[in-house]
């Protein structure tokens, strides 16, 4: 297969099956072995998760027996600008390189491994501080290609609408419009989730103020015995007085039913004294007669 073959059919793949992670093509009909990308950064934690990097992408007359080089156009704090990086896949490392691979599987390693690490010395990369990298993410959407004459942001929206109407999810992160409802509907979905949980909690947190209203209520009561004001005193929390109105009906009920049953008692002992004494005079009378 001649290198031209190859690229065609790459082409045409990439528009059939598109990713919603990057988007690469020539850049004319008339050179097929020049191509530009667009490519979304990796997700969080990284810095360049809202950003969108534009590149160049050189493939050589033998391709794909020899690699192809890149090189990024947009300021990324991550490789520097116009100048060939330096990766396995590049022409840098022949050795390493498989025919197998295309544009396809290089734009994916670019963007999920070499973009989420430190250059550590290699050819074409940088290493500034996180901060800068957000600030040349938030920056990149409006970066616009002299050749393609399109801003990043237009670029990666009309390919998220094509991934939209082919059934392709887009769960990139930063991008808004109608091909980011989803993330959106994704957001709201959580938002409505967290006030949920948080109304969940402020019920239980509202029964135990409603419990110490009803608590107070005894406090009114101690109203109708002022009289043992004595006792009261020695009392330090109010709380208490409810106890102390309970005994007293206690009280009232007893003192009742003791005196009626003492009379009985008495009663009852006196009577068994007396026939008791009967008995004995009686013993007494009879030993008399003998």
């Amino acid at each position: 297969m001649t290198s031209t073959r190859r690229l065609l059919k790459e082409s045409t793949d990439l528009h059939k099956n598109p990713s919603p992670y990057f988007t690469a093509a020539p850049i004319s009909d008339e050179n097929l072995h020049d191509w530009h990308f667009t490519l979304a950064g990796p997700p969080s934690p990284t810095p360049y998760a809202t950003g969108l990097y534009h590149g160049r992408i050189t493939f050589p007359p033998t391709y794909p027996l020899r690699p192809p080089s890149f090189r990024f156009l947009t300021p990324s704090g991550r490789f520097e600008v116009n100048r060939e990086i330096c990766l396995s896949i590049s022409g840098h490392h022949e050795e390493t390189w498989q025919p197998a691979w295309g544009v396809r599987t290089a734009l994916l390693a670019i963007r999920s491994e070499i973009m989420g690490a430190e250059s550590k010395g290699q050819v074409g990369g940088m290493e500034v501080g996180d901060g800068l990298r957000r600030e040349y993410a938030r920056l990149s959407r409006a970066w616009m290609c002299r050749e393609c004459g399109t801003s990043n942001d237009a670029i990666m929206k009309e390919l998220w609408g094509e991934c939209t109407a082919r059934g392709v999810e887009v769960d990139v992160e930063g991008f808004e419009g109608e091909p980011g409802t989803d993330d959106q509907q994704r957001e709201e979905t959580g938002t409505a989730e967290k006030s949920e949980d948080a109304r969940g909690e402020a019920i239980p947190s509202s029964t135990p103020t409603s419990a110490p209203v009803s608590a107070p209520l005894p406090a009114s009561a101690p109203a109708p015995a002022p009289a043992p004001s004595s006792h009261a005193v020695g009392q330090t929390v109010p709380r208490s007085t409810p106890a102390a109105t309970g005994i007293p009906s206690a009280t009232t009920s007893s003192p009742a039913a003791t005196p009626s049953s003492s009379v009985w008692l008495d009663r009852a002992i006196i009577g068994i004294v007396i026939a008791l004494v009967i008995l004995i005079l009686r013993r007494v009378a009879d030993v008399d007669d003998l």
